[in-house]
């Protein structure tokens, strides 16, 4: 047999935010090497905010990312306001959920139709996509913009909001502003309604495989920013006790951390959340997603795309159920008093889960704090999900096809890896 070597170098995998690259070898038709790497220089977040007193902490934390900035806000506050034995009452819940409404549809419309969409067209990019199918593109780019402007009604703008606090917000958008948002809502909702019908027509790959999904359980709602920590594998956690089953770990190749739960990778994000919780679903939500076709819980982790655009629509209908309730509070707010302990949040990002831990002194100045989010507890799944993928795929594949599969694959879990560092420079070589 001849000896053969090949690399195939790319110096940026489109359409994810951040940068990495992942190495393979093949040896004898075989994946002897294959590592994720991430190379982005950690950008020390959880050492910025030691120090500084709890109320900086929301705008700080919104920094770290400005797709889901509301996602960090809201695990900071909700660890404090447990610490601290805070309720801000049933106005300041139902805008929270309001709040995170506006955060994933954005996120998911972004992703479905300029970032993942395109592969499943056959497309390089958003903008050649456009030329062939403009509509689309102009529906994902509408979608987007109304999830935004849920962010701006309460955070006061969608990039990186300021309007959240320990104890509630800041300011009560009043009832003509409530019902000026709903109304573009309203008239939005059939546009939404086309997605999984839309996506039902697209040629997505069969491809099944064994992963634990984690995601956070409420008793009775769809989860955004309450419930327990719980797993396909049975697992029924707090998030005080998120550190005795999930462990994080430094692999030499990457500069984010990679975490496991119980020794092993896991899932977390859209197709999580909603194959352990599609019976928290609205009926006519649920009915809408067996029409066309799809079924969860699913192993498939090509119904990311779907997952995401089922979450929408859930995110759709229960922004309109909120603001035809709407009525603006005497205070968006409720007093605060700190005290010393250690803080517990964790909510869900539109990536999956993520946790926060802060050791606060009793004047509320910040300790210590450790912040695991999404992206880097894919990690593990991620590498796991190409060795399969790739395998399954073939690896007698042209490299370029191989490079592009690759890429596909990493796009499922739509990584924001400048958040995970605390794709894709694909090597092949063929020995």
């Amino acid at each position: 047999m001849t000896e053969k070597k090949i690399s195939i170098r790319v110096p940026v995998l489109a359409r994810v935010e951040g940068e990495g690259a992942l190495e393979l070898d093949i040896e004898n038709n075989q994946i002897s090497h294959l590592k994720l790497k991430i190379f982005e220089p950690p950008r020390l977040f959880e050492k910025f905010l030691e120090g500084r007193h709890y109320t900086e902490v929301p705008d700080i934390v919104a920094r770290i990312c400005g797709i889901c900035p509301v996602a960090y806000q809201m695990s900071a506050v909700h660890a404090f306001e447990k610490l601290f034995d805070v309720d801000p009452g049933p106005w300041v819940h139902a805008m929270r959920r309001l709040f995170y409404c506006g955060e994933w549809i954005e996120s998911h419309a972004l992703h479905i139709h300029l970032l993942a969409a395109p592969d499943f067209l056959g497309y390089e990019s958003a903008v050649a996509m456009a030329k062939d199918f403009p509509e689309e593109v102009k529906r994902g780019v509408t979608i987007q913009n109304l999830g935004n402007e849920i962010l701006r009604f309460l955070g006061g703008r969608s990039v990186h909001p300021v309007g959240a606090k320990v104890g509630g917000f800041f300011h009560a958008p009043d009832e003509q502003q409530a019902e000026a948002l709903l109304e573009k809502l309203k008239n939005a909702l059939p546009m939404v309604e086309k997605l999984l019908p839309w996506l039902s027509s697209l040629s997505l790959p069969d491809s099944n495989q064994q992963f634990t999904s984690v995601a956070l359980r409420h008793p009775a709602d769809y989860p955004f920013n309450e419930g327990r920590i719980d797993s396909s594998d049975g697992h029924n956690i707090s998030a005080e006790t998120y550190s005795q089953h999930f462990s994080e770990h430094q692999e030499a190749h990457s500069t984010a951390l990679f975490s496991l739960l119980d020794g092993k990778p896991y899932l977390v994000g859209p197709l999580a959340r909603l194959n352990l919780n599609f019976d928290r679903l609205p009926k006519h939500i649920e009915v809408a997603v067996l029409a066309a076709g799809f079924k969860f819980p699913s192993t498939n982790m090509y119904h990311s795309i779907v997952a995401r655009a089922v979450e929408i629509l859930f995110a759709f209908h229960e922004a309109i159920r909120l603001l035809e309730n709407y009525t603006r509070p005497e205070s968006p707010s409720v007093n605060v008093t700190p005290k010393a302990g250690i803080a517990y949040g964790c909510t869900e990002a539109p990536r999956g889960i993520l946790w926060h831990r802060y050791e606060v002194d009793e004047n509320g100045i910040i300790q210590k704090v450790t912040i695991v989010p999404p992206t880097s507890q894919n990690q593990a799944r991620i590498e796991e999900d190409l060795k399969q993928s790739i395998m399954d795929f073939g690896l007698d594949q042209p490299e370029e096809k191989l490079r592009l599969h690759a890429e596909q694959v990493v796009r499922n879990y739509d990584p924001c890896i400048s958040c995970a560092t605390h794709f894709l420079d694909l090597r092949v070589n063929r020995l």
